[in-house]
């Protein structure tokens, strides 16, 4: 008959902490500019960010806040980028701002609107020719 061996008890083992998602809008160029209401971007976010397959439903799983010209996105659950870069087209589309404006990854958590590059020099030498 073999020995009976004690369990040791679990000592330091790590809990799992929730990861957390977080993703930044800048928004700065078109705000200055004044052609953008970054309030209403925010409201539009919150209004249309599904949770569960719902919008309107964020409750404390996703949090949407804006400081100046910055939305900043946090979740608790599983969030995409990508879905945020879709919602931020949309707005621009439905305010018909999807012409002047595109939305660009600056890093790895945050996008950022910019201009498009239109250069005077190629329009004007081929008015020319």
């Amino acid at each position: 008959m073999a020995p009976i061996k004690q369990k040791r008890p679990t000592v330091g083992k790590k809990t799992k902490k929730g990861a957390s998602w977080k993703f930044t809008l800048d928004l700065t160029h078109p705000v200055e500019d004044g052609i953008l209401d970054s309030a209403n971007f925010e409201t539009f976010l919150k209004e249309r960010i599904k949770v569960n397959g719902k919008t309107g439903n964020l409750g404390n799983i996703v949090q949407v806040g804006r400081m100046k010209n910055k939305i900043n996105v946090t979740s608790e659950k599983q969030f995409s980028k990508r879905y945020l870069k879709y919602l931020t087209k949309k707005y621009l589309k439905k305010n018909n701002l999807r012409d002047w404006l595109r939305v660009v990854a600056s890093d790895k958590e945050t996008y950022e609107l910019r201009y498009f590059q239109i250069s005077q020099d190629d329009e004007e030498s081929e008015a020319d020719e």
